[in-house]
């Protein structure tokens, strides 16, 4: 059957070919069938949702229902929506020149029918791809009922010679051009309450209904549905007979796992780019992204019900590998590793994907941001590193070698743009940190030694162990008790200042 569309021409041929008409819902649990049988992916590319979201898919499919998913914004809501493509067939037979794919073995439109009638087993067809046969509409205040319906087209009337009265001068929108395929519409509850209720017959009686003419057209399709939580969108509500007509709401979420999350970035960031400069991410870099994520999912200065996208990550992680290159490119490398110190350049990708609270609005986007950043930091050292406060109730403790070098009155600078050989010599420069690291580090972190030398001191920071000055470009860490009598002199000066 599969090479039908390269040989059938006519109505005529059609019939001996033996090709079956089915519902489109009827066709997608055929094939849904066939891929669970053969073990095959069902939604490839969806990571996370193979233990809830996918199997209720499954079933709602199995059961030929129209679907809602409602979720927050970057839960993949869109492209499962258009992965549903993938269970109609290869190709399909329509009448050649129909605007709403017409069945030639049944079709409803009066230009098809009158050709039908015409032609006979003559009539000519075309085949169809599964790739055309999906219709989407993002759900605007602005969407009318003659861009989802259709309505009367004079202009067309008045080319052709038609009285406004004849079935032919309907203007067909988009939904009934998606006949015989899938129709998606995103953000549905941006849509308005009496633009809504014009999907009723289709949900339920299955046709469309054009002002001015005392005619049903029966479509088949598919409808397909996405939403945020009502509780979430002040800019609208389902209605609810519309509500009730779609069969199946399938509730969607962020990664529950770290990992998951990770597999997430890194199948969609822009990670592979030319050969100018090698970047290398470490498996702690990585983790980190995505502990921040985690942190802002959870954070009190964060709106939940607005949510905090995966696309915040991806767009992080590709900041942070455009630092890491930038530096390379300054200092003529073609080769180096993300740091801790490019990992405070990804704040651009957060401030503008994160919704505060009042309480965040009054820190500001930025430090929100850095503050996430910093949680991470410090929570993801306990992951892998003794816990610095239990250190400081021990009379000798793990950090001491590297608390004492700080303490003596040592400082470390840390710029944006190091060099990869000035920035191990930085780093090794430290008393106690590369044999703390040798001594408690495990083989997760031995891609770069470096990187985690750099983060223990960060997260010694969060952990308000030592000092840390942020300037422009450079990080300048020292001795915790010295910082804070340095910002206590700065605040004497300013005291003389004013006076």
């Amino acid at each position: 059957m599969s090479e039908l569309h390269k040989s059938v021409s006519t109505l005529g041929a059609l019939k001996k070919s033996k090709w079956q008409s089915v519902t489109v819902k009827e066709e997608i649990r055929r094939n849904v069938v066939k891929k669970i049988k053969s073990g095959e992916t069902l939604f490839p590319g969806i990571k996370g949702y193979e233990k809830s979201v996918i199997p209720q898919l499954q079933h709602a499919l199995l059961a030929k229902h129209d679907i809602i998913l409602l979720g927050l914004r970057g839960q993949a809501k869109t492209r499962i929506l258009r992965l549903m493509t993938n269970f109609l067939d290869e190709w399909i037979p329509v009448v050649k020149g129909s605007e709403i794919n017409d069945d030639p073995f049944n079709p409803v439109s009066k230009q098809s029918r009158e050709l039908l009638e015409e032609q006979g087993d003559e009539l000519q067809i075309e085949w169809l791809h599964r790739s055309e046969r999906y219709g989407e509409k993002l759900a605007t205040p602005d969407t009318t009922v003659a861009d989802l319906i259709g309505d009367i087209d004079p202009i067309k009337a008045a080319t052709q010679k038609l009285t406004l009265a004849d079935e032919n001068v309907i203007n067909f929108g988009l939904v009934p051009r998606t006949n015989r395929g899938i129709f998606g519409i995103n953000e549905l509850p941006d849509l308005q309450p009496r633009i809504q209720v014009a999907l009723l017959n289709i949900m339920q009686e299955r046709d469309i209904q054009i002002r001015g003419f005392n005619i049903r057209i029966p479509l088949d399709v598919a409808m397909v549905f996405s939403a945020n939580p009502e509780d979430y969108t002040s800019r609208g509500n389902i209605i609810t007979p519309l509500k009730d007509r779609i069969d199946s709401q399938i509730m969607t979420h962020y990664p529950r796992e770290i990992e998951i999350g990770m597999d997430i970035t890194s199948q969609e960031a822009w990670t592979s780019r030319d050969d100018l400069v090698e970047v290398e991410v470490s498996r702690l870099m990585k983790e980190l992204i995505e502990q921040t994520a985690f942190e802002a999912r959870n954070s009190e200065y964060i709106d939940q019900k607005s949510g905090v996208s995966t696309r915040m990550t991806i767009t992080a992680m590709e900041q942070l590998i455009s630092a890491a290159e930038r530096r390379a490119l300054m200092n003529e490398e073609n080769k180096t590793s993300a740091r801790i110190t490019d990992l405070y350049h990804i704040v651009p990708a957060l401030t503008g994907k994160l919704e505060l609270v009042y309480e965040g609005e009054q820190e500001g986007a930025i430090n929100v941001a850095k503050h996430l950043i910093g949680k991470a930091i410090k929570k993801t050292l306990l992951k892998y590193f003794p816990d610095p406060q239990h250190q400081k109730k021990q009379e000798e403790g793990a950090y001491d070698a590297i608390l004492n070098w700080f303490t003596a009155g040592n400082d470390l600078d840390l710029t944006d743009h190091d060099s990869s050989k000035e920035y191990k010599k930085l780093l090794k420069s430290v008393d106690g940190l590369e044999e703390f690291f040798e001594k408690h580090g495990d083989d997760s972190l031995s891609e770069d030694p470096l990187v985690v030398m750099e983060f223990i001191l960060e997260a010694l920071h969060q952990h308000s162990m030592i000092g840390k000055e942020d300037m422009d470009d450079k990080r300048s860490y020292s001795d915790m008790l010295g910082s804070m009598l340095g910002s206590m002199g700065d605040m004497d000066d300013f005291e003389d200042f004013d006076a």
